[in-house]
């Protein structure tokens, strides 16, 4: 699957330029790549903004939308109202073309024509317009829109200015895209639990002993004499009448009570370690003694507005009964809730997308 990022006042050409700095090794120069046309119904452009998302292509996929203004009346002239639907120039490569147009065609029976991008005649008058060839390109259409043989631009379709929006063909590639341009995201940021910290009472360690001045002194003789028995044992002196190991004792011996067996150490050692052990499981109690910080939990829908759980009461109720996210823009709550939601600033769009996206 694609990711979509928006790089904002972008032309198809200018892209074009910066594809290798932009992309690295994600972008092929050798790739065959074509330009084609998309008309739809208006309300579906963002549906078709994030089209990428759910497709599997292999090079990056570069669209832009034009909106008719001054050449409108040219497209009246064939018997389609602009105002009621959208143009996207897509700039896709040949092998991905397919894939791309697919489930459209499939299942929602796109139709396909040719057209003929051409400049805008100087007999209107259009001030801010440079001429260009006329490009023949793929156009597919939805079929609820007539067809066209012909459609204006001022510039040429790669000089274009506007939001372009690119679907990089990695999910590797997301943290590229969020280097050059705002992702498009769906969702809502989860909030922090808040984590309550309990402070340990510190308790003051004890004072340092001092050493009164007889202290200090028998300290120092006692280290002279260290010293002094250290420099004894390291002089040379030469050794006479070693004496050797006794051999061990036989089994004759020791029943003949010839032979004096050592008895076994004094427990004063385990008990010492027995002591140590008590201090240790002290250590651990008074350890385990001290409270964890608790972690409030914050429930999710308390930071909602009323406007947006009913948005998403609504959204939910229509998902549940089968309704396509397409098809519901068209029912009566809908109109009625965006509008309240936009007197207030809220933005029910995203709430939108990853509703449809669970669901």
């Amino acid at each position: 699957m694609g990711i979509t990022a928006m790089i904002p006042d972008m032309t198809i050409g200018q892209l074009y330029s910066e594809a290798e700095s932009r992309w690295g090794e994600i972008w092929d120069e050798d790739a065959a790549r074509l330009r084609i046309l998309l008309i739809f119904p208006r309300k579906e452009r963002k549906m078709m903004e994030l089209h990428g998302d759910m497709i599997e292509h292999g090079q990056p996929v570069m669209t832009i939308f034009h909106r008719p203004r001054d050449e409108a009346p040219l497209l009246l002239e064939q018997g389609l109202d602009p105002r009621s639907a959208s143009f996207q120039f897509v700039d896709i490569s040949s092998p991905d073309l397919g894939p791309w147009m697919q489930q459209l065609i499939s299942n929602e029976k796109w139709l396909r024509n040719s057209v003929s991008v051409m400049s805008i005649p100087f007999s209107l008058g259009i001030p801010a317009q440079r001429s260009f060839e006329t490009e023949q390109v793929i156009c597919f259409r939805h079929p609820s829109l007539p067809a066209i043989e012909r459609y204006y631009l001022p510039f040429p379709p790669t000089s274009i200015a506007g939001k372009c929006f690119v679907s990089l063909p990695r999910r590797q590639a997301a943290e590229l895209a969020r280097q050059q341009a705002e992702v498009l995201g769906v969702g809502r940021l989860q909030k922090k639990s808040k984590i309550t910290v309990q402070e340990v009472p510190h308790k003051p360690s004890p004072p340092t002993p001092t050493i009164s001045d007889s202290e200090a002194t028998m300290n120092a003789m006692m280290d002279n004499f260290s010293n002094e028995m250290l420099e004894n044992i390291t002089d040379p002196t030469p050794v006479t009448n070693v004496t050797l190991p006794k051999p061990s004792p036989t089994k004759e011996d020791i029943s003949a009570g010839s032979v004096f067996v050592p008895l076994p150490p004094s427990t004063t050692d385990e008990v010492e370690l027995s002591n140590d052990d008590i201090e240790t499981e002290k250590e651990q109690t008074q350890t385990a003694d001290v409270e964890l910080p608790e972690v409030e939990e914050v429930d999710e829908e308390a930071g909602m507005s009323d406007i947006e759980i009913e948005f998403r009461e609504l959204v939910n109720g229509l998902l549940a009964a089968g309704v396509e996210p397409s098809d519901m823009m068209d029912d009566p709550r809908w109109e009625d809730i965006t509008e309240r939601a936009a007197a207030i600033g809220f933005e029910t769009w995203p709430v939108f997308l990853e509703l449809a996206a669970m669901g």
